[in-house]
């Protein structure tokens, strides 16, 4: 058994690609008895990539370490068997099937309960687990279109733009994990329902809020500029580009004071943060001018050494390979017999515990060991 603040507490994950596997993973780094249940076929993540360390994929090794594999077939008697003892004797399960497939499979509180009423479960969906809308197909590209997350991103006047990565089934799986944790806190079971498409309305918070009360229709911005503050957007610089945030008068008047602009830190069109975003093409169109005259390094030292916010803009690759990265362990290790495995850490860190890492399951790794005999009764 891991170690951890969770440590005692078991979850069944009967999930697949993202969402769900991700939300067990976050509870496994905490030191939850995570379960993967998988089809004989295994999760279709195991093979999303054709980047191996010997027998481990990219792709699922990224949201599956840390867990115990078994392979069941749900839709059969005695995998039904098999999952009720298991939910006897476990605090949560997790799913992100489709809906019509999580009820074909009794993964409901209504089902389990039976079993154990203080069993937690959580189903990550589309568009929830019930209404009209809810065995409609979902995937993270299509809620980020339905939400307008897509309609905002890009430039102005460009087509839409989805996020760069899973934004919406990390966020959800995020989402579930603190769902269940709640429930497991209050000490009494239920039905967490988690949608993607409510996830991403929730994170869209002061946007959604202008709209709702003053109908204001959020704009995309050029440049990745921020609707408010200004100027706080993407600038090229003389070798690359750099994002510089100012986010307060104090902090436009100390900019102004590094670069020379005297005549500007007063001028009523640039003094105040409402002033700067009337007037926010002449602003624009200064700094970025100014910008351009000096390489991102210097803009970065120069600006930074006066505690403005500013950075150049980094790839995945120079930021896992960075300093920064480094210093937070944020990129660790798992030996494997074919080498090492690299992954990226949990960004909880914990005052009286040490993140462990272990390699995720193979298909079925751990059937036997599971599904033996009785499971032992987890604590708690």
């Amino acid at each position: 058994m891991s170690s951890g603040p969770l440590s005692g507490i078991r979850i069944l994950e009967v999930g697949h690609v993202l969402a769900g596997p991700f939300c067990a993973m976050i509870l496994a780094d905490l030191g939850a008895d995570v379960i993967k249940i998988e089809a004989p076929g295994g999760d279709m993540a195991r093979n999303i990539t054709s980047n191996f360390t010997g027998p481990y994929n990219d792709y699922f090794t990224s949201i599956n370490r840390n867990k115990r594999g078994i392979v069941l077939d749900l839709g059969t008697a005695e995998g039904q068997a098999r999952l009720a003892e298991m939910a006897a004797s476990a605090q949560g399960l997790i799913t992100n099937l489709r809906p019509a497939t999580i009820k074909r499979f009794g993964l409901t509180y209504d089902v389990l309960k039976h079993h154990n009423d203080k069993l937690v479960c959580v189903a990550l969906t589309g568009f929830g687990l019930d209404g009209p809308y809810a065995d409609k197909p979902a995937y993270d590209y299509i809620v980020q279109a339905l939400t307008g997350v897509m309609a905002l991103t890009g430039e102005p006047g460009g087509m839409p733009t989805k996020a760069g990565y899973s934004a919406v089934d990390n966020s959800t799986g995020i989402m579930g994990a603190v769902g269940l944790l709640a429930k497991i806190v209050e000490g009494k079971g239920g039905q967490v329902d988690v949608s993607l498409f409510d996830t991403m309305l929730f994170q869209l918070n002061y946007l959604a809020s202008a709209y709702l009360n003053h109908g204001v229709k959020p704009q995309r911005v050029a440049n990745s500029g921020h609707p408010h503050m200004v100027p706080a957007q993407v600038f090229a610089t003389s070798d690359g580009y750099a994002v510089l945030f100012i986010s307060t008068d104090k902090f436009w008047r100390r900019f102004c004071a590094i670069v020379g602009w005297d005549d500007r830190v007063d001028d009523p069109r640039f003094a105040t943060m409402a002033a700067r975003s009337e007037n926010r093409d002449e602003v624009i169109a200064a700094t970025a001018a100014l910008m351009k005259t000096r390489d991102t390094a210097t803009w970065v030292d120069l600006l930074g050494a006066e505690g403005i916010v500013v950075s150049g803009v980094e790839t995945l690759e120079s930021a896992l390979d960075g300093d920064l990265a480094a210093s937070r362990d944020m990129v660790v290790v798992i030996p494997t017999p074919d080498g090492p495995l690299r992954v990226v850490g949990n960004p909880i860190k914990l005052s009286d515990h040490t993140a462990h890492y272990t390699l995720p399951p193979l298909l079925g790794e751990h059937s036997d060991e599971v599904l033996a005999g009785p499971v032992a009764t987890a604590a708690k």
